[in-house]
């Protein structure tokens, strides 16, 4: 005999779309344009950043560096849901969630020009810093969630990966002890439909990655990730239902990565360029300035003077990093360890001479 012992659904939300109009009710958040205004000024200051740290590496004054375009609802969406006792396990791409809680342009500047004091954040100290290995940070969520479950709080670890990342054992592992333990943790996964060279197709055979939650015992639902309004909404609601007892949540984000993996890339060898200009018309921060318009809560003149705001702040971010004394070789060794172990004692002491040396 055979008869079904459990089925499953996906539910995807989603409420303006490409052209900014209304698709189906919105939160009640959305009825404050502050708000909404808010989340769309986050989102041109992260576009506006990553311009200009693009044209930074490209003119030798930053390292490689990974770009968040077309990606920016994602981001300020994760930002605008967390409690600033959360706390946000990031990858690579989440520089508007980084902003929003209190990271500033220059210490991401620092990052990403090799100096570990740019993840010394004067701020937000309790977030986690950027993680560059695929899928890592996951277990890394999980372990703070466990914490926060032990110590009784109320607080709700936000990891962030992309597409990729759900192949890896890292993320799976973390995902299914999340699971065994309900964890106050959430997984969002970027779904920039490309992991570097590989697409999605390539990637899994699942319909969705949301799904993947559903091997973990855990929930799991898709978003429009180019709808900032969505993102939050769903994401708030994930976090929320962490934090009350509700257990952990895998959130996958749909969107598209509109540019090179990272300024160590060429897109263009490995998709056609018909396929990321159909893709521009559906990206977050003009869709959100279209709605803003319908709505009467936007205008040329304040588009003009938000423009200028945000290249004002980064610029001026540039101007401080640029300012910084480069750190000496031996700092390398300030970043590895509590207490350095002694193997590398001896090499800081070589390095050190040499600099000594080098007067």
């Amino acid at each position: 005999m055979r008869h079904e012992v459990a089925s499953f659904r996906i539910r995807a939300t989603s409420y303006i779309g490409p052209d900014g109009t209304v698709a189906s009710d919105l939160p009640a958040f959305a009825s404050d344009p502050e708000q909404l205004i808010g989340m769309y000024r986050a989102m041109v200051l992260t576009r506006t950043f990553d311009a200009k740290a693009v044209a930074l590496q490209r003119t030798g004054r930053l390292g490689t560096f990974a770009s968040s375009l077309g990606q920016e609802a994602i981001a300020v969406g994760i930002g605008t849901a967390m409690a600033p006792d959360d706390v946000l396990v990031p990858s690579f791409r989440e520089q508007g969630a980084m902003f929003l809680r209190g990271v500033v342009p220059n210490e991401l500047l620092l990052y990403w020009g090799g100096d570990e004091r740019g993840n010394d954040f004067a701020g937000q100290r309790h977030d986690f810093p950027i993680c560059v290995p695929i899928g890592t940070q996951a277990a890394h969520a999980v372990g703070v969630a466990l914490a926060m479950q032990l110590n009784h709080e109320r607080r709700v670890a936000v990891c962030s990966f992309g597409d990729g990342a759900t192949s890896r054992g890292d993320v799976y592992e973390s995902m299914n002890f999340a699971g065994v333990r309900q964890l106050p943790v959430v997984f969002v996964i970027n779904n920039n439909q490309w992991a570097i060279s590989v697409p999605r197709s390539a990637q899994s055979a699942a319909v969705t990655l949301a799904q993947k939650a559903i091997g973990a015992g855990i929930a799991g639902e898709q978003v429009d990730g180019n709808d900032v309004i969505a993102v939050r909404a769903v994401l708030t609601d994930a976090i929320e239902r962490a934090r009350s007892g509700g257990g952990p949540m895998v959130v996958e984000a749909l969107t598209y990565r509109l540019t090179d993996h990272t300024t160590a890339d060429d897109a263009s060898r490995y998709r056609p360029d018909a396929e990321v200009s159909e893709r521009w018309k559906a990206e977050p921060i003009a869709r959100l300035r279209d709605f803003l318009v319908h709505q009467g809560h936007w205008a040329r003149e304040r588009e003009e003077q938000l423009i200028d705001e945000c290249a004002a702040e980064i610029d001026a971010a540039v101007q401080d990093y640029e300012g910084y004394r480069p750190m000496p070789p031996t700092s390398m060794f300030e970043h590895l360890y509590a207490t350095l172990p002694h193997a590398y004692l001896a090499q800081r002491a070589e390095l050190h001479e040499l600099e000594r040396l080098d007067g």
